[in-house]
């Protein structure tokens, strides 16, 4: 499994885990607005403060991104290209999003497959504020509640990231959603698999089966289980579908289906091979325990 060398010392914490209440719901992001403007009104007006989701269909303009790139100092092993402004209106294909807080203030992380006005295939890391929806987007969100993702300062990467953190609602009567927990919320550090780590958390919190919702993150190239190889290192990634289910022995085995773009711009997507898949910087997703 390759890896990298980030500048900071490394995290003894490897996968941060927390768990907390999901309410999964339907809705429909209405053109006019930026997606962060569209998305926090969501999220806010159901008494939570962060959500994963995943978005399909409709499209954006104007429409703004940056694609993974080398880093131009000692500073970071990985950064952002220079931003990108697309001409003519983007049609969306699929992203995964991460939403919650920084400084207080809404936020998100969303990585995308797109084609642009000329029927171009596109993807990369969207630029919240500056993306409008023009047609509108069906969206999937799981609403979290009790815990949530949360930007702080990363000392091994550089980097400000999405952490999981205990959070409180907004306002408890926006929500029915009774106390317990009914999934987690999880990040997984540089250098770990990113489908042993989710074994090992079902097997640590005595799961069986569980999916993946939301997803964004990047991985060191990809290995996939079909034997193709990403050999570029610096990635863009986001999951289409993931579930864990026990394998022959009964234990928890991770199945985990992505979308990438690596820093030379090539797009790619399929089943991850387990045990050969390490993250690049970050990866952040909810965990659903199912029955």
């Amino acid at each position: 499994m390759r890896s990298i060398v980030h500048p900071g010392p490394v995290a003894v914490d490897r996968f941060q885990c927390v768990g907390g209440r999901i309410e999964h719901l339907e809705c429909t992001l209405a053109p006019g607005a930026s997606l962060l403007e569209a998305i926090s009104g969501f999220v806010s007006a159901h008494g939570a403060q962060s959500a994963v989701l995943t978005l399909r269909g409709g499209a954006f303009e104007p429409f703004s991104y940056v694609m993974p790139a080398e880093s131009r100092s000692t500073d970071h092993a990985v950064y952002f290209s220079d931003r990108f402004d697309a001409q003519g209106e983007v049609q969306l294909l699929v992203a995964c999003v991460t939403y919650g807080l920084r400084e207080n203030l809404s936020f998100l992380h969303c990585h995308a497959d797109w084609r642009d006005a000329q029927g171009r295939p596109g993807g990369g890391h969207l630029l919240p504020g500056d993306v409008v929806i023009s047609q509108s987007i069906q969206a999937s969100v799981w609403l979290m509640h009790g815990m949530g993702f949360v930007v702080d300062a990363d000392a091994e990467t550089n980097f400000s990231l999405f952490q999981p953190r205990v959070l409180k609602n907004q306002d408890q009567s926006q929500s029915p959603v009774a106390p317990g927990v009914s999934g987690y919320a999880v990040r997984v550090a540089p250098n770990v698999d990113v489908c042993t780590a989710l074994e090992q958390a079902c097997r640590a919190h005595g799961i069986n089966k569980a999916v993946l919702h939301g997803g964004v993150g990047s991985l060191v190239g990809a290995c996939f289980d079909d034997g193709r190889i990403v050999e570029p290192h610096i990635t863009e990634v986001f999951i289409r579908h993931g579930v864990i289910e026990p394998g022959r022995d009964g234990e928890p085995v991770a199945a985990i289906d992505i979308s990438m773009v690596d820093y030379t711009g090539q797009l790619s997507s399929g089943r991850l091979q387990r045990g050969k898949n390490a993250v690049l910087v970050t990866f952040e997703m909810v965990l659903e325990p199912v029955a």
